[in-house]
């Protein structure tokens, strides 16, 4: 190739370099993002679990009575037995810590994992089937929990890799589960962990000042989190709990500067149980909606 043709084809060189590289980043691209879908086998879950032996959550409670009534106990699950549920709270916001809650018609339980961020894979309403054989399931001061045995008798986290071999997304698509409205003498057994709504109620300590989870020592500190009262409710049957690692732990009690009084919110969260404790949980700043 003489130099004046070879000068004459290096615009059409050019040219077809840019297209190939050009398509080969879209190619790149679109294959990563496949891969980080939250149904891509690649990553999360185990397809290979079948959808055969599916109880609810009522029964899986049901089977071990003794197990989840207990202050504390753990008992490993030696059958084939799976769970189908959806996604009601995650770590998103740091309020619930290396664990995740999910519920079915039924019931609902928390699910422990040594492993942080899971919010990434795990998006409220998505849809999960759990395989329960050679996991544990026990009873946190009778609250209902998957995981592992801790301290011998108590029930904690299972590890990650041990997770990811016991769950599987499934094809339907992200539905959020619909919260209840609370009672506060609903069943504890029957509705520990489902997703609920306090409707118009007011945080007793909000007075302008007061924040969720303050860790300046202005709030007791018990396990690493606050409990906040509700105005007509005794702190022994009801509170609002916040982790002081929280993402809104710093932000004020919901309060009314102009009128000096407590707002009027609604409240969803996560109704755990402390023994006969109700302890909600709220999963991040939109759980609290502004009333009055």
């Amino acid at each position: 190739m003489n130099t004046k043709t070879d000068i004459r084809l290096r615009p059409l060189l050019f040219i077809l370099y840019t297209l190939f590289f050009s398509m080969a980043f879209v190619a790149c691209e679109k294959t990563e993002w496949d891969v980080y879908t939250p149904n891509g086998a690649e990553l999360y879950g185990n397809n290979s679990i079948d959808d055969n032996n599916i109880i609810t959550i009522a029964q899986l409670k049901s089977d071990y009575p003794n197990v989840f009534a207990s202050t504390d106990q753990n008992r490993l699950v030696d059958k084939d037995i799976k769970i189908k549920g959806r996604v009601t709270a995650n770590d998103i916001r740091g309020n619930i810590y290396k664990q995740f809650v999910m519920q079915d018609e039924t019931g609902a339980i928390i699910v422990a994992v040594n492993e942080s961020g899971m919010s990434g894979y795990l998006a409220e309403g998505q849809e999960i089937v759990m395989s329960l054989k050679d996991l544990y399931v026990g009873g946190y001061r009778m609250q209902p929990e998957i995981g592992a045995p801790y301290n011998v008798t108590s029930i904690g986290r299972m590890q990650k890799d041990v997770f990811q071999k016991h769950f599987k997304f499934t094809s339907s698509p992200i539905q959020h589960v619909q919260p209840i409205d609370f009672d506060i003498n609903m069943d504890k057994n029957e509705n520990c962990g489902k997703l609920v709504t306090l409707k118009n109620v007011t945080f007793s300590d909000a007075n302008g000042t007061n924040t969720f989870a303050p860790g300046d020592g202005s709030a007791s500190i018990v396990g690493g989190c606050v409990n906040r009262g509700i105005t007509g409710y005794s702190t022994s049957k009801l509170v609002i709990r916040t982790s002081t690692y929280a993402k809104f732990a710093a932000n004020k009690l919901p309060y009314d500067e102009v009128n000096k009084r407590p707002r009027v919110v609604n409240i969803t969260g996560i109704a755990t149980r402390y023994s006969n404790t109700w302890q909600i949980l709220i999963r991040k700043e939109s759980d609290i909606e502004i009333v009055n």
